[in-house]
């Protein structure tokens, strides 16, 4: 099943997003009402806390007194991490059992209010994040809740800041309009990006990408591709020796196919294909038919060009895993090149050159990349020449 973490500061409108994929067919699990649910009377996460903190956070009928509560917890860091390791252990074990109720070809939107400040956007294989302007949320909760200005605002500077969360939102949705307008932009998000990661994901298959078209270099490429290096990282587990941004989207300044293409480094191709399994289910699925490089001059073998090759199953962000063993030629080179690139700028204005003309060219990437061989040729050996002068050496 697709699992997506949904995220947003307090007053965001959150809910609403919540409310709307889960009337489009989404499997919602609320981290805030299971939170509720595990502190209830009688239950062990409510002994626990009076343990922790005494009997004055309970209310007369036995219940949780949350202000009371609040007061011990907001601005000591040593009663919060206390609280938090009652309460998220049991939220954590809920959800997984709410989790695996859903069906086999379900969505499981996890409603987390606190998923970047906790570092779990990794988990998931799409993070979405409600946003709205911080003065629309003070008013929002002061209007609709009665909560204090004074008290709102600082539970949103407690809370992560907004390039936290745009450094881990595969989806910025705007929440500052109408609840017509978010509506809007949820269903377009089911429709044309959930339904078909869901779908892909189960099938092992990839979208259709289409031709070579070159776009300008992009800021945020890079952000991207941290995202999807800590997805592939947990998903690889101790067989990653590491992840790393390669390609043209890891030059900056250097127009691209926006493409975010990735390498991970293996002992050997047997663990690579070990892996197999574990980067399907994270939303990489096996490319089959891409088995080896374009051998170079500097080891012309191409037994020792071999690779194993995924792509994202998401049709939101086209990726490419390149899996390699550490220390071979084609491994040695994905890393080689764009540090290449990075420090030549003639090299970089004649590659984004020749880029441009052979998609102007070609409808289809095949041909493409074929009409880029020539200007290879004789780069491979540039590329080579300054490594040998600056005594560069991929990274350990």
């Amino acid at each position: 099943m697709l699992q997506i973490g949904l995220t947003g500061g307090i007053g965001a409108g959150k809910s609403t997003v919540a409310r709307r994929l889960a009337e489009l067919g989404a499997t919602v699990v609320d981290s805030d009402r299971i939170a509720r649910e595990v502190v209830e009377p009688g239950t062990d996460g409510l002994k626990e806390i009076v343990a922790a903190f005494g009997t004055e956070v309970l209310a007369e009928d036995g219940s949780l007194n949350r202000p009371a509560l609040a007061a011990k917890v907001f601005g000591d860091d040593g009663n919060r991490a206390k609280l938090n390791s009652i309460v998220h252990p049991r939220v954590r074990d809920r959800a997984v059992e709410l989790t695996s109720k859903a069906p086999a070809d379900g969505i499981v939107v996890q409603d987390i209010p606190l998923l970047v400040e906790n570092g779990m956007a990794p988990a998931f294989h799409l993070v979405v994040v409600v946003d709205a302007d911080v003065e629309l949320r003070v008013q929002r909760l002061t209007s609709s809740r009665g909560m204090d200005e004074k008290d709102v605002r600082a539970r949103i500077a407690a809370q992560a800041s907004a390039e936290q969360r745009r450094e881990a939102a595969d989806v910025w949705l705007d929440n500052s309009a109408t609840q017509d307008d978010v509506r809007a932009a949820v269903d377009d998000l089911w429709h044309n990006r959930l339904l078909p990661f869901e779908r892909h994901v189960r099938e092992a298959t990839y979208p259709d990408r289409g031709g070579p078209k070159i776009v300008d270099y992009d800021p945020e490429w890079p952000r991207d591709a941290r995202r999807l290096i800590a997805r592939l990282k947990l998903a690889a587990g101790d067989k990653a020796l590491r992840v790393d941004h390669i390609g043209s989207t890891a030059v900056p300044g250097l127009a691209a196919k926006d493409v975010i293409d990735l390498q991970l480094t293996v002992r050997s191709l047997d663990d690579a294909d070990k892996l197999a399994d574990a980067l399907s289910g994270a939303g990489f699925p096996v490319l089959p038919d891409f088995t080896r490089d374009t051998p170079k001059a500097t080891d012309p073998d191409p037994e020792h060009w071999r690779k194993r090759t995924h792509a994202s199953a998401d049709p939101g962000r086209w990726a490419n895993l390149h899996l390699r063993a550490a220390g071979s030629p084609g491994w040695r080179y994905a890393l080689l090149f764009p540090a290449w690139l990075r420090a030549d700028d003639e090299a970089r204005a004649e590659y984004e050159a020749v880029k441009r003309e052979a998609a102007s060219r070609f409808a289809d990437i095949p041909s493409y990349g074929v009409a880029k061989d020539p200007w290879f040729a004789q780069a491979d050996a540039r590329a080579e020449a300054w490594a040998k002068q600056e005594g560069w050496l991929p990274p350990n």
